[in-house]
């Protein structure tokens, strides 16, 4: 820009800054833009404008929308809400009066949204009779209850290993590509084939597209898109809108647990999140820290993940469970954003890149994931079967890899990784089907108790397959009582009989 353009921009805008001065308006409501670029806009005035705030842009376009995140002495940061090309310096703004807040309600479900609570799933507008707060304190102790009640996955792995409890956060680590969004969506499907009444909401952060076209068709095939909202953000999208998804999300969550009711909020994925507030930090320049973030990054996820919460009974019992997402490099859950938010949740479930390879799916390690809530979030009969299952696997994988240095192994050791080699095989499960309480504490149970010992291991599959369409079609009135799962395994003596018996004949039909 030459020295003569600048100072024609600097007369202009001194001019349209006196102007303003003598329109009878203040620079506490009005202001004007001083620089814009890279959806930032600089704007002197407004002094009395809040954090969050929404502040509106005249341009010869129409007005374009913004919101306060940088509040200074002489002049704010405002993140626009869209393309800032209608946006120049010089252009008026005016304070919104209201903080940056979202549509809420029953009418979102089974809707495809942007962060702003717009339908982008080409049906009609969305009209609600409330809005939610995008930014909001997170319930107190006092208003929260210890989790307990049971989120069941659907996957024996993790309901088995790492049971999920409603209000708690546990947290989906791994490498690209292994699986991560495969357990939030067979943990969607779950809530609808069991009818718990949970309401999803998915959250895409910077996902492609297509990918976020395929999920909703497959939640539509499996009938959960009635229960289900999708705040859909596209890697083109503005960092403003990556930025606002997953509290957008959030917000439209809480509407049903401030209603006594119970949600499921997936973050996917938080990794995105935090680089897109990377970008606005930097432009905002806001001194960068470790890896470029800014000081606040960890501040940025703990406001986030501390809405989720098991309410008190004064306040409804309802609950916001919450199941973040984080990709990580080469497995290195030591890098900054991973620790982050393994520090905040209660809990994680970690994909190791090696088992997904070895086709042991889901991939998950039973060395590195936990679940900080553990046996309250269990329904009684599968935690009654799977006491001992999270440290027999470990000492299995440890096992097996000591052992294919020698062949003199004493029977004791060569039981337990035999053992450990059916239980590996037990608890691989295709996607997109969960299993029910009762399918899993049975198969548990007949693993653990060596009812299947003899059954060769690459048959495991076929035999549990056998075993639980032989106990549903022949025993289905039991089966429907063991799935509410109240009573400890072993205190469904009738049940337990069938299940030995039905195990023992399935388990001839597939002897070495």
């Amino acid at each position: 820009m030459s020295e003569l353009q600048v100072a024609e921009l600097s007369k202009a805008l001194r001019s349209a800054i006196a102007n303003l001065s003598t329109d009878g308006e203040t620079f506490e409501e009005v202001g004007i833009v001083t620089r814009v670029g890279d959806g930032v806009a600089w704007i002197h005035g407004l002094s009395r404008c809040g954090f969050n705030e929404v502040v509106s842009i005249e341009t010869h376009a129409g007005d374009v929308e913004a919101f306060a995140l940088n509040l200074m002495e002489d002049e704010i940061g405002a993140v626009l809400l869209g393309s800032d090309s209608a946006v120049a310096a010089g252009n008026k703004v005016r304070l919104g009066g209201e903080v940056l807040s979202v549509p809420v309600g029953k009418e979102l479900l089974g809707r495809i949204v942007n962060p702003l609570g717009q339908a982008m799933d080409g049906g009609p507008p969305i009209v609600t009779k409330q809005r939610g707060l995008v930014e909001r304190s997170a319930i107190g102790v006092m208003g929260r209850k210890h989790v307990h009640e049971p989120l069941m996955t659907g996957i024996m792995a993790i309901d088995a290993m790492f049971p999920i409890g409603r209000g708690q956060r546990e947290l989906i680590i791994g490498d690209r590509q292994t699986g991560k969004t495969a357990i939030a969506l067979d943990t969607m499907i779950n809530q609808a084939k069991q009818k718990t009444g949970v309401v999803n909401v998915y959250v895409a952060v910077g996902q492609k597209l297509s990918k976020v076209a395929r999920l909703v068709e497959r939640l539509k095939q499996e009938g959960v898109m009635e229960q289900t909202i999708v705040v859909a953000t596209g890697p083109s999208d503005p960092a403003s809108m990556l930025y606002l998804a997953p509290y957008a999300g959030t917000a439209m969550g809480e509407y049903f647990r401030d209603n006594g009711q119970h949600a499921l909020m997936v973050y996917d994925d938080l990794t995105k999140h935090a680089v897109a507030y990377r970008q606005m930090s930097l432009l905002l320049r806001r001194p960068p820290g470790r890896e470029a973030f800014p000081g606040d990054v960890f501040y940025l996820h703990s406001r986030l993940l501390e809405r989720s919460a098991k309410l008190s009974d004064d306040l409804g019992a309802g609950s916001l469970t919450a199941l973040p997402i984080i990709e990580t490099q080469a497995g290195d859950i030591s890098a900054y954003i991973p620790t982050n938010v393994i520090s905040i949740t209660d809990g994680q479930i970690f994909m190791e890149t090696d088992l997904f390879y070895q086709g042991i799916r889901p991939a998950i390690s039973a060395g590195l994931s936990v679940s900080r809530v553990g046996g309250d979030a269990q329904t009684p009969a599968v935690k009654s079967v799977s006491g001992q299952l999270k440290l027999g696997l470990s000492q299995f994988r440890e096992l097996a890899a000591f052992a294919q240095f020698g062949s003199d192994l004493d029977e004791a050791t060569k039981h337990q990784i035999e053992r450990g080699q059916r239980l590996t095989e037990l608890l691989k499960q295709p996607q997109y089907q969960p299993l029910a309480i009762w399918e899993q504490a049975v198969s548990v149970y007949v693993v653990n108790e060596g009812l299947f010992d003899d059954v060769v291991t690459a048959k495991i599959k076929d035999a549990q397959a056998d075993l639980l369409t032989r106990l549903w079609s022949q025993h289905k009135s039991e089966m429907e009582t063991l799935n509410k799962g109240d009573k400890k395994f072993n205190e469904y003596a009738q049940i337990v009989t069938i299940v030995r018996e039905t195990a023992e004949k399935v388990a001839k039909g597939f002897e070495a």
